[in-house]
């Protein structure tokens, strides 16, 4: 006598049906959900600051803001600038917790950085998402930051360590805010995890904007005083200076 019930099905038929874009819903070629002509389109950052990846008019150029005030992070890596569709897709998966946009993003990420590894992007030994504030937190069930770490570490092969940065404090959110008043809205707001292990370490920030890199600079400042040998920052995608488009 068996429990099991008599099935000669295929049993994961769902790994065998057809591939469809997630912008455009044609037929996806490629097991990316997404095709080739939707990904072509995607607002790609082009020539941008050495350091933060501002978007810049030529290629080879540091931003003023970086050579004025050279940040603590040693680099900014963003496939995107923020701009249609990215930040609908953003959007989607930030506020509204649509994870298979993320996970798209995610990997296409991976590939961007791939890339850059081959071509002598030093890989970091963790990598260390932006952590959320405790009422945002609440609010929204997950952090995005974490979760993109998670899957970008994943596909990378590189550790991820949640837990090493706190949000000490819930500030107002940055969107609102020009670039002073967000780093005057950071001032104390994160703080290292007692058991935190930091020094001579290579690390790399993950979060899904770029604005004004004050909370990336924040946590890298933080993160080099600590002992940090160098710090990163990965994102989906960077925005250009107020009143430019991409």
């Amino acid at each position: 006598m068996s429990c099991q019930p008599r099935y000669e099905g295929p049993v994961y038929i769902c790994l065998k049906n057809n591939q469809n874009c997630l912008l455009c819903n044609e037929p996806s070629e490629d097991v990316t959900p997404i095709c080739m002509a939707c990904e072509t389109e995607l607002p790609w950052l082009g020539d941008h600051c050495h350091t933060c990846a501002l978007p810049l008019p030529a290629a080879g150029l540091t931003c003023g803001q970086c050579l004025q005030e050279p940040p603590a992070f040693e680099r900014v890596i963003a496939p995107w600038v923020y701009g249609f569709p990215i930040d609908s897709l953003i959007t989607r998966f930030k506020h509204n917790a649509n994870w298979p946009f993320g996970r798209l993003l995610a990997e296409i990420v991976t590939q961007s950085l791939q890339y850059r590894f081959t071509d002598g992007l030093d890989r970091p030994h963790v990598l260390v998402p932006v952590p959320l504030a405790d009422r945002r937190l609440r609010k929204r069930g997950f952090n995005q930051a974490a979760m993109l770490a998670r899957w970008l570490g994943t596909d990378l092969d590189i550790p991820v360590d949640e837990r090493l940065l706190l949000r000490t404090h819930d500030t107002d959110a940055q969107q609102a805010l020009n670039a002073d008043a967000r780093r005057k809205n950071l001032r104390n707001a994160f703080a290292l995890a007692p058991d935190a292990v930091v020094k001579g370490r290579h690390l790399a920030l993950i979060d899904d904007v770029l604005t004004t890199g004050a909370t990336a600079q924040a946590l890298a400042a933080l993160l080099m005083n600590a002992g940090a040998a160098r710090v990163d920052v990965y994102c989906l995608a960077r925005t250009p200076k107020p009143g430019e488009t991409s």
